[in-house]
């Protein structure tokens, strides 16, 4: 009987006291799902979305990104409407969500051992539920969501939030993340960062 096996990152070898992880893409295989409910959200628009723009603003909250293509593209997209949709259609996808296994078992690996966080730039009743979906909600103390800072990825608001609730100091958090946006936020934090490459 075969083994499966999983990609698993290298860990840097310098002793931490916190973790800190990012949702999407991180900790749960949503990326697809989440490019599927924009592109039916934004409509006669989603040619405006392609995916390599979808990927390069991973970690930036829903109604900053429909700010953004308003300001691009000279439209007047209504931002909280279009938000409800965009996360009402993700919601219908999101039963089928995976763990990524290699991310999920080092947290799953430090549970009761390190203190553990979530730091995403998705809304909480989305980032909880897709947390519940894959089993993991209760490894964390703390989750930290779009609601609960003012400047989202790349600024590092949402990881010294979180080190703040794990009352640990920021230099001293690694921080797990899949986009470029989210490691700039890390490292603006003064965290180190592991990098989850889509291609696994």
């Amino acid at each position: 009987m075969s083994i499966q096996t999983y990609w698993r990152p290298t860990l840097p070898e310098t002793e931490f006291d916190a973790f800190i992880f990012d949702c999407d893409g991180t900790l749960a295989d949503t990326m697809p799902a989440h490019y599927k409910a924009w592109c039916v959200a934004l409509g006669e628009h989603a040619h405006l979305f392609p995916e390599p723009f979808f990927y390069s603003l991973g970690g930036v909250p829903t109604a900053r990104i429909i700010e953004i293509l308003n300001e691009q593209h000279s439209l007047t997209l209504e931002v909280g409407a279009l938000v409800d949709h965009k996360e009402a259609v993700f919601e219908s996808l999101s039963d089928a969500v995976e763990p990524i296994h290699g991310i999920v078992d080092i947290a799953r690996s430090h549970f009761g051992r390190k203190p553990m966080a979530v730091a995403s730039g998705g809304h909480r009743h989305i980032v909880t539920r897709t947390l519940h979906a894959i089993g993991i909600h209760d490894l964390f103390d703390a989750v930290v969501c779009s609601e609960d800072y003012s400047r989202g990825k790349p600024f590092p608001d949402p990881f010294l939030e979180a080190a703040r609730r794990l009352n640990v100091l920021p230099e001293r958090c690694l921080v797990f993340e899949d986009t470029e946006t989210g490691r700039t936020a890390a490292h603006a934090a003064g965290m180190e960062c592991v990098l989850v490459p889509r291609e696994r």
